[in-house]
């Protein structure tokens, strides 16, 4: 099993929906957000890194499943683990998690997949990549 990262987010007016809750969207963009910052502080390789090396990520399967509904103010903390790995995709759990409560407020899965910058295809992890990931 590979290591659990948590960011922090306080919920902003302009996540809120006319429902007065947060839009299904924005839960996705936490996690974005989550995995941008935890590749530069937890795995020390930033985006800029793979683009440097003619790599980038790109999501080809998100999965969510709502458990409760989040509002304005509200802070939550987004946990993500590396589940596993294979060829050119990485599988990463996570969980939208409450502060307040410690409940989850929604929890699924994403799929990436390293492509090359250059020809827009699917390129096998390198050795190096996995082993930065595999933590």
């Amino acid at each position: 099993m590979y290591s659990t990262f948590e960011t922090e987010i306080t919920i902003r007016p302009d996540d809120i929906d006319l429902n007065n809750h947060v839009h299904n969207t924005k839960y996705l963009d936490y996690v974005q957000a989550a995995r941008y910052e935890q590749m530069i502080k937890e795995y020390k390789m930033s985006m800029e890194d793979f683009h440097s090396l003619g790599y980038n990520w790109v999501a080809s399967t998100a999965h969510i499943e709502f458990k409760r509904a989040l509002t304005l103010g509200d802070k939550i903390v987004v946990k993500t683990q590396l589940k596993s790995y294979s060829g050119a995709q990485v599988v990463v759990d996570f969980w939208i998690v409450k502060t307040d409560s410690q409940k989850v407020a929604a929890e699924g899965y994403l799929v990436y997949t390293m492509i090359s910058l250059s020809s827009g295809k699917p390129v096998r992890l390198p050795e190096e990549i996995i082993k930065k990931y595999t933590v």
